[in-house]
């Protein structure tokens, strides 16, 4: 069987979601199979494994429908891709592409980094739900991430191909001390973007509620931004770190008193399970897909009551009730790792190639 990798969404310099999620599948993935990765620019190897790569067109060239006229050259059995929008056409080969989550059908604001033509043809895309399914009908099976996304995929028919969960994981960060105890001091953590739906605006309101409080916010962030959050709540004690290395990330997880999300929507929760896997409770949104990732070790609120935060943060005052919570973390993080999820996407490749066989010579 040979395996072909689309790497071509690994992103140059630092991960996003979805370069974490390829950089770690494609890892485990090549300790079961021998594999090629496709890359569109030779920097992205620089964030992949050291493994046989192809150069070719990047995802948002012109030539990306007619991409797999490349991608035949390799003579793949069968190709994965993390995202839904690989080119297919003139494709002889299995094909398994990747729907992480619908968040943008309700939040249209397309990724800050796209091109403006790409920004546009975003936003139309997400008008309709058609667009969608011609997408994912073109493959031979559909992987996501997560129960939440899969049940939104079967509530809106959004393909009649077999839909596989193979769950996103988080990379090691460190081992903490465990059991834990709770940290001196009173330190939030928020790793994530500024985009509406992130909603960071409840946890600075609820801090501001909280004077013994800090809120550590990670990602880097633009000035414009910076001083809206500031204005919002100037009593808050807000510190700003616009970005930070992978060890600092660490240190101030295993620090922090939680991990705090006010998301709105999300395709998985990769921090969630960085944080449990230090043994640093999370306190997050009640929406499905953190329940999903978070279980009965999360603490949930209100994302439209900066109220019910500040509640939620004050059952971890409670005796024993941080510890406990630190416990359950960390078993519950221990469930999302990537050598499970490259298991369960080998064995649906393999499944896939074989249906092949059963059916025929002939190739799609």
């Amino acid at each position: 069987m040979r395996i072909v990798v689309d790497c071509r969404y690994t992103r140059i310099g630092q991960h996003d979601g979805i370069s974490r999620f390829t950089a770690g599948i494609v890892a485990e993935l090549a300790k079961r199979h021998p594999l090629t990765m496709l890359v569109s620019d030779h920097r992205q190897l620089d964030m992949l494994p050291p493994l046989p790569w192809q150069l070719v067109t990047g995802p948002t060239s012109i030539r990306e429908p007619l991409v797999a006229l490349q991608v035949k050259k390799l003579r793949p059995d069968i190709v994965f891709t993390p995202m839904q929008t690989m080119g297919s056409w003139g494709r002889d080969y299995k094909l398994l592409l990747t729907l992480h989550d619908l968040i943008y059908y309700e939040n249209r604001t397309p990724p800050r980094d796209l091109p403006a033509p790409v920004r546009l043809l975003w936003r139309l895309y997400h008008l309709a739900w058609w667009p969608q399914r011609m997408l994912l009908n073109r493959a031979d099976a559909v992987v996501t991430v997560s129960q939440t996304t899969a049940g939104l995929i079967r509530e809106h028919h959004l393909t009649d191909r077999p839909v596989i969960v193979v769950p996103n994981a988080a990379d090691d960060l460190g081992v903490a001390a465990l059991p834990r105890v709770r940290p001196a001091g009173n330190r939030l953590v928020y790793m994530g973007s500024y985009m509406p739906y992130k909603n960071v605006d409840t946890l600075v309101r609820a801090v501001a509620a909280l004077p013994d409080h800090e809120l550590h916010l990670l990602s880097r962030i633009g000035q414009a931004e910076r001083e809206r959050l500031t204005r919002l709540a100037p009593q808050a004690r807000l510190v700003f770190h616009d970005g930070v290395t992978d060890s600092a990330y660490a240190e101030l997880l295993a620090g922090a008193t939680a991990l705090v999300h006010a998301s709105k929507a999300e395709g998985f929760g990769i921090p969630l399970v960085e944080a449990m896997r230090l043994g640093t409770p999370v306190v997050v949104s009640d929406i499905p897909i953190f329940r999903e990732i978070g279980g009965r070790a999360a603490l949930y609120f209100d994302p439209d009551s900066p109220d019910s935060l500040v509640s939620a943060l004050g059952s971890l005052e409670r005796e024993g009730e941080w510890e406990r919570r630190s416990v359950a973390s960390v078993e519950t993080a221990a469930t999302y790792n990537w050598s499970a999820s490259a298991d369960r996407l080998f064995a649906l490749m393999r499944d896939t190639v074989a249906a092949r066989g059963r059916r025929g010579s002939g190739r799609p």
